[in-house]
């Protein structure tokens, strides 16, 4: 037997007062006969024995109901006949991703999954502790209302969420519970790509329980990817998506609520669409299927910046690559001449700018100032020879063949690493500048000479150069997002805005679709929340499978089993409430006894 409240067993100590009365009884002082009393004393010592045996039943009974009393205050839990099931810490983990929201013939899967979790807090008493634990790492505990209520408020997410997080939160919980009864229900459609990769917390005091429903898996559809291009429409831009399901499915680009294009994808094609919104500025929009089994991953968001391509002046002594390369983006659209963006060494520096090492060494002090003059808080330090390969966005596969370590020389708590050499940063951004660690020459880097170098620059000029310009940065759904260092506020599709922290990392939201970055009222660029393409593949692992990988002591695919898994104990029961019955049983008994003792006196 043990015990939930062991302290309360303190009050067994009061046992020890109907004993400390009887022996007070025992106690007699003086005697002195009187001739009046010879009578009465015959009489006693004719029933003393009685007596006697009547007070130590009355003391045994009164000890006996208070140990009873003490040890139902004690919560006992042990194998002895009782009612209900012991107390249990349950924690409730509902897969709750966006590949719940399908629907088979045996209907929707996030429907089936919440009755389970509605039967186990059905099932639960009174001594239970139960926390209901979503993909999106929200817990709610406490009572059945409380419960019910968050349950039917749970939401298939845009996303996959974290199962793993999910999974250790809820084994992390009943275990600081205290109550020995532990389980962690997993109530799930068992999505292959959302178990894989997750590692269970193995602790042999939290047994988990997989409940998986299975059933059919319909056809599924899905937008799994868009791209914009350019990233900077001049109006004209193209939208490229890319469809996966088992058959053709009907399309169309929506921006800002108007249709621009329509057509019909076969499977695992691509879409391509030119289109020319009439409006200007940061425009939101999708790109859209038939709806079939699962709605959510049916349409993708994406996000395009419309007007004036930027202007670009590389400087005469600049070199042959950049000159170059501004002329092939002006030529394309991309760019056009003007006294906007400067492209040149950072003996030049001002903002905006794009701005490279000194090929001279010697000039390296004269940048240096210059870097200080236009108030960028970066500055060369020593020399390094490579090579030594290139990581970052547009550059992997170019190699720095030399440069100088970038050096930190006021605030950069806004600028970004773009790109490292060796781990050390090779090309930083802030507000309005990009400081590039090594000189745009073959001899100290092979990246003007690969062909990925004009695609980078057009990049950087849409992204991180146009002036009032934070570029589109793109999340799943909770997920890490770096807060450009030009915006400080986040303003969602319903038009609503929160303040953010330039520089900083936050979470992306968990509502798809085109959140603005803004600077005050003004839109500075875009946050496009989709969900994982892995989500919309709709297998499933068998239930045996994932049991053995999760450990589960239990494994169902009956939802109705969730109730019996979550307090299954071995057979121990609750026994608070025989201990209760046990004390008025002798309660009765006590107040028996002492009305028979008192009948006698009166007769």
């Amino acid at each position: 037997m043990s015990f939930l409240a062991p302290w309360a067993l303190l009050l067994a100590v009061a046992a020890g007062v109907p004993l400390l009365l009887h022996l007070l009884r025992r106690r007699s002082g003086d005697k002195l006969d009187f001739p009046a009393v010879r009578y009465l004393l015959r009489m006693e010592r004719e029933h003393a024995r009685e007596v006697r045996l009547k007070n130590m039943l009355l003391m045994v009974l009164r000890i006996a109901i208070v140990v009873a009393l003490a040890l139902a205050a004690a919560r006992p839990v042990g194998w002895l006949p009782g009612v209900g099931h012991a107390p249990s810490a349950v924690a409730i983990v509902l897969d709750n991703s966006l590949s719940s929201a399908a629907a088979g013939a045996e209907g929707q899967m996030l429907a089936r999954l919440v009755a389970a979790a509605g039967g186990i807090i059905d099932g639960s008493a009174s001594g239970d502790r139960l926390w209901l634990i979503t993909m999106d790492g929200a817990v709610v505990g406490g009572d059945k209302g409380t419960l019910r209520a968050a349950l039917s408020g749970v939401r298939a997410l845009d996303g996959a969420g974290d199962a793993g997080a999910a999974l250790r939160r809820g084994t992390a919980l009943v275990k600081e519970s205290g109550i020995p009864s532990r389980h962690v229900v997993v109530l799930t459609d068992a999505q292959r790509t959302s178990w894989e990769g997750v590692v269970p917390p193995a602790d042999a005091e939290v047994p988990v329980a997989l409940i998986a429903p299975g059933g059919t898996v319909g056809l599924n559809r899905a937008v799994i990817a868009v791209a914009t291009e350019p990233q900077h429409w001049d109006p004209r831009g193209t939208v490229r998506a890319t469809v996966a399901g088992n058959d053709s499915a009907s399309w169309r680009v929506v921006l800002d609520g108007r249709t621009l294009a329509r057509g019909t994808a076969q499977p695992g094609a691509t879409v391509l669409a030119r289109v020319q919104p009439p409006s200007r500025g940061w425009v939101a929009g999708t790109v859209e299927l038939a709806p079939d089994e699962l709605r959510g991953d049916d349409t993708r968001h994406f996000a395009a910046h419309v007007g004036e391509p930027p202007a670009v002046n590389a400087d005469p002594a600049s070199g042959p690559f950049l000159r170059g390369a501004v002329d092939a983006l002006v030529n394309g659209g991309r760019a056009r001449r003007g006294d906007g963006v400067l492209l040149a060494s950072a003996e030049r520096a001002r903002t905006p700018a794009l701005l490279f090492a000194p090929a001279d060494p010697v000039r390296v002090p004269d940048a240096n100032r210059a870097l200080e003059r236009a108030g960028i808080p970066w500055r060369f330090g020593v020399r390094r020879d490579g090579p030594a390969p290139l990581r970052g966005s547009g550059v992997d596969g170019a190699v720095a063949k030399s440069w100088h370590v970038l050096e930190a020389a006021g605030d950069v708590s806004k600028a970004d690493t773009i790109a490292r050499v060796g781990g050390a940063p090779w090309a930083v951004a802030g507000e309005g500048y990009v400081l590039v660690a090594s000189a745009a020459v073959a001899d100290a880097t092979d990246l003007p000479v690969k062909a990925s170098f004009l695609p980078w620059l057009d990049g950087l000029l849409a992204q991180r150069l146009t002036a009032g310009t934070a570029g589109v940065t793109e999340s799943a759904p909770g997920r890490p997002v770096r807060v450009p260092a030009l915006a400080d506020a986040l303003e969602a599709p319903d038009g609503s805005a929160v303040t953010v922290v330039p520089g900083a990392t936050r979470e992306a939201p968990w509502t798809a679709g085109v959140h603005f970055w803004r600077r005050g009222a003004e839109r500075v660029g875009a946050l496009v929340v989709n969900a994982d393409a892995s989500e919309s593949d709709l297998a499933r692992l068998p239930a045996d499978s994932l049991a053995t990988r999760l450990g589960a002591t239990v494994a169902s695919a009956d939802p109705s089993a969730a109730a019996r898994a979550a307090f299954a104990a071995g057979g121990a029961r609750a026994l608070a409430r025989t201990f209760l019955l046990l004390a008025l049983v002798l309660l009765v008994a006590e107040t028996l006894v002492a009305r028979r003792g008192q009948a006698k006196s009166e007769d």
